[in-house]
């Protein structure tokens, strides 16, 4: 006896094996995300070590490596103002093994250069952001002026003389000089170095004679004497440097900060993101992280991953009007 199935009953079984194979794909994603991480990941720092980025990264992925189970390897990408590493960090496998440290030139970035081989906006998944810390207005103590008014009329007798040194085109470091010469009527020479490493080597050398660093990376020369701290750059002081006044006390209305966090490829797993969020939302809430970061001079941002994209938005919007008014660009 021959059995024949008639052709509706095929379509049937076909469709009940493609829903099978399609819950079983499901299931094994999910466990694989749920899983995650079942090797070293690797997280990219578009500068060199020294500056704040990579003593972030490199903070942040000790308690990574020690809560997930798997090592998380900072690698150094440093060059064209942040934009190598980037590139290489959002054309990788979304697949959460390869991440990002963000930063503001990430944001700054998508004004300062005319062309890029990314949309950052598009194509990041933010992850979370984990601290902000305030730039310092410094200068290497053979400059005679020892206050930010001092300063100003010094560089006003000596326009175009003096060098101001920064981490890269783009950096905060960059674009806090540059808002900072635009509010204060001064004309000072940009030198863009890659990375803070060699800027403070250089400055402290006395080759440039100011910088807007981040806080992390300056912080230890500052109090050593090494550098004189004229101002911090944001609304407040700052309790690590609490005798530093604000810049703002003497240029009304000056504001300025850099955030870092960290980002995926876009279209990395949300069961991932998920959970490198969590555990990054569980290291700000740990006393020795929070201690540490106070100790450098950042502020703990936390939050969801939707609450990092809404900075990173906003803080594209604020620079890009700084570039464009200014005039700045990547050198």
């Amino acid at each position: 006896m021959t059995f024949q199935f008639r052709k509706p009953e095929m379509k049937v079984i076909t469709r009940v094996a493609f829903g099978v194979a399609c819950l079983a794909v499901a299931g094994i994603s999910q466990a694989s995300a749920l899983d995650y991480p079942t090797r070293p990941v690797h997280w990219i720092v578009g500068y060199p070590p020294g500056g704040t980025t990579d003593i972030l990264a490199r903070l942040m992925g000790q308690y990574l490596s020690e809560h997930l189970g798997q090592q998380f390897v900072i690698e150094n990408r440093p060059g064209a103002g942040n934009n190598i590493g980037t590139d290489a960090a959002l054309r990788a496998t979304p697949d959460g093994y390869t991440l990002l440290l963000v930063n503001p030139a990430n944001a700054i970035n998508t004004t300062l250069y005319d062309k890029l081989s990314f949309n950052f906006t598009r194509d990041l998944a933010p992850i979370a952001g984990f601290t902000r810390v305030p730039n310092v207005m410094e200068v290497n103590p053979m400059v005679p002026a020892k206050t930010v008014p001092e300063f100003i009329a010094y560089a006003k007798a000596n326009p175009g003389k003096i060098n101001m040194a920064s981490s890269g085109s783009g950096t905060s470091v960059h674009v806090s000089g540059e808002l900072f010469k635009m509010m204060a009527g001064i004309n000072m020479v940009h030198v863009p170095y890659r990375g803070a490493g060699p800027m403070l080597t250089d400055l402290l050398g006395g080759q440039v004679q100011i910088t807007f660093d981040n806080m992390p990376s300056s912080i230890q020369h500052i109090k050593g004497g090494k550098l004189r701290a004229l101002a911090v750059t944001t609304i407040a002081r700052s309790e690590a440097l609490p005798d530093v006044p604000s810049l703002s006390e003497f240029v009304p209305g000056y504001e300025a900060s850099a955030w870092f966090g960290v980002g995926a490829p876009k279209g990395t797993p949300p069961e991932v993101i998920e959970k490198l969020n969590k555990a990054v939302n569980a290291a700000l809430a740990d006393p020795k992280m929070q201690a540490r970061l106070a100790e450098l001079g950042g502020m703990v941002m936390a939050g969801t991953p939707e609450d990092f994209g809404k900075i990173i938005a906003e803080e594209t919007d604020k620079w890009a009007k700084v570039v464009k008014f200014s005039g700045a660009k990547p050198e």
